[in-house]
């Protein structure tokens, strides 16, 4: 078993370096670094010419994704995937098939999406003062049962201090402790928040009354810092397009659809999903672009709404 383990590992190590060897315009390579180790990463800048070559005439291909309609539509999904699209001026359908099966959740009963307008767009990788203060009044307005979704760890850490400060409730903070345990502390004590970074916003499952506030504090655009996003855009840029238009905006309405998933996790779930960035309600294009990526909530941009609705939640 090792034997196979260490060539596996070897094999998987000789196939890196010969592609970093290439040094082929259409492959990007980068290093991870972590506390525990470094990783040589070759990532593709897109498989959609791959795909396209070497699966559908093959095959018949099923894609099943929670997240695939993005935008209201599965166009951004399909170009991804190498399917082709027919021309705008064209009389034709494209050759392959899309079905939306809906929800079994009655979202616009069940939840609301309250995204703070009139706060500031946030302009540092923090958390302004005024995104704190409207997560102290959303969390005070509920007492606890609050998921927070943070795009940074300066942002979340600077969450924990305002709500430790400012409340009399017990916080607890991705990376302080196990992530099992910490969401399993969450889960148990209704007079709790959870504060947390990227890898929350997916996977983690708290149905019932335990997590009946999500709070996001901004859109999770891809940083510049990320090599395979940065490089993917900087292509698009390249041949005449817009890689903010293409590249970010497309992965940023998959991440916040992930995250606002977390609220509803059955059919009797109730609670609100706020966002303290204004420009989800203020950005022409991407702004409704986004939010037709998310399930269909009852919207609103009024404090008072959420709190309300907040406040309810509490005494029921």
């Amino acid at each position: 078993m090792r034997k196979q383990q260490a060539k596996a590992v070897l094999t998987d190590l000789s196939t890196t370096a010969q592609r970093l060897l290439e040094e082929s315009a259409h492959d990007v390579a980068w290093i991870d670094r972590d506390d525990r180790r470094r990783a040589i990463t070759v990532a593709p800048l897109s498989v959609a010419g791959t795909l396209a070559t070497h699966l559908y005439d093959e095959r018949t291909v099923v894609a099943t994704s929670a997240t695939l309609a993005l935008g209201g539509k599965f166009d951004t999904i399909a170009r991804a995937m190498g399917l082709t699209l027919p021309a705008p001026e064209a009389d034709t359908s494209p050759s392959w098939q899309t079905l939306d099966v809906g929800s079994p959740f009655d979202y616009a009963k069940q939840g609301i999406l309250y995204v703070a307008a009139r706060i500031p767009r946030p302009t540092q990788s923090g958390l302004s003062d005024a995104a704190a203060d409207e997560l102290v009044a959303l969390v005070n307005a509920l007492g606890g049962r609050t998921l927070g979704l943070f795009s940074s760890r300066k942002a979340a850490d600077r969450a924990a201090e305002v709500l430790r400060a400012r409340t009399d409730l017990t916080i607890l903070l991705q990376g302080d402790e196990a992530l099992p345990l910490l969401i399993r502390k969450f889960r148990d004590n209704a007079k709790t928040c959870l504060m947390g970074v990227m890898s929350l916003w997916q996977g983690v499952d708290i149905p019932g009354e335990a997590c009946q506030l999500v709070v996001i504090d901004r859109l999770p655009f891809p940083r510049p810092d990320e090599p395979l996003a940065a490089a993917r855009s900087a292509a698009v840029d390249a041949s005449g397009g817009s890689g903010f238009t293409a590249v970010s905006v497309p992965i940023a309405a998959v991440r916040l659809a992930q995250g606002v998933g977390r609220l509803i996790r059955s059919t009797s779930d109730r609670g609100v999903v706020a966002v303290l960035d204004s420009r989800l309600e203020t950005a022409r294009g991407y702004g409704s672009y986004l939010r037709a990526s998310l399930p269909p909530f009852w919207y609103t941009t009024k404090q008072e709404v959420a709190i309300g609705a907040l406040k309810r939640l509490a005494e029921s």
